[in-house]
């Protein structure tokens, strides 16, 4: 079975998930693209070889891999794997504050309104395609930083981590056409869906680690 076959039978199974409503998914859309845009700008112009998409992969893969959502340290330890060490921009620092911020208030969200940080649906798909890779790229890495121990994670966090690495390692140009399209939009919602389950397992704040884990039945 091929990847895109195995991440469309996974969607149907993560269809159960009460999901935001598509008109106001777009509307969070919108903001994230242009978020994207502005980020990556100040992260070029500030001489840092990653892109929007590679630093909200890692804020999304630190937050579900068990990093609490008030925690202060992820700026330093955000700083150390895209920066060598060093502090960030303030430019590029007061971005990325309130990318984590919004990233924070949608998994905490009850209709699951979780949206990549990638770039317009406009741009050329190969340039999505890269994106996206990046982005997974970084959730594995911020991922990595919190939890490195899968012995008690379920096997749909396992079965998604596994997609994930395949993900991370695809390099084939794609087509400009409308199976191409269709197939990046499944890899797109499949990867939302599954960090949204990460989450969901291990995320937690101050308060809910007193509390029962939300349900996603």
């Amino acid at each position: 079975m091929s990847l895109s076959d195995s991440i469309s039978g996974n969607l149907l199974m993560t269809s159960g998930l009460k999901l935001t409503p598509l008109n106001c998914r777009e509307k969070t859309l919108s903001d994230t693209n242009h978020t994207y845009e502005q980020l990556s700008a100040a992260l070029n112009q500030n001489n840092i070889v990653v892109d929007a998409a590679e630093i909200h992969g890692i804020l999304c893969g630190m937050l579900s891999g068990g990093m609490p959502l008030e925690s202060r340290e992820w700026m330093n330890a955000l700083a150390d794997v895209t920066n060598q060490g060093e502090a960030l921009p303030d430019a590029v620092k007061n971005q990325v504050l309130e990318l984590f911020n919004m990233t924070c208030q949608q998994f905490m969200d009850t209709d699951f309104a979780l949206t990549l940080c990638l770039p317009d649906d406009a741009a050329p798909i190969n340039e999505r395609g890269q994106a996206l890779i990046g982005w997974v790229q970084g959730f594995m890495l911020g991922f990595g930083l919190h939890q490195n121990d899968l012995v008690n994670c379920s096997d749909d966090v396992k079965e998604a981590l596994q997609d994930f690495s395949d993900i991370s390692r695809m390099d084939d140009d794609m087509s400009d056409d409308e199976e191409s399209e269709k197939a990046l939009f499944e890899v797109m919602e499949y990867v939302r869906i599954s960090v949204m389950l990460c989450f969901n397992e291990l995320g937690k704040s101050a308060m809910e680690q007193t509390t029962t884990p939300k349900s996603v039945h």
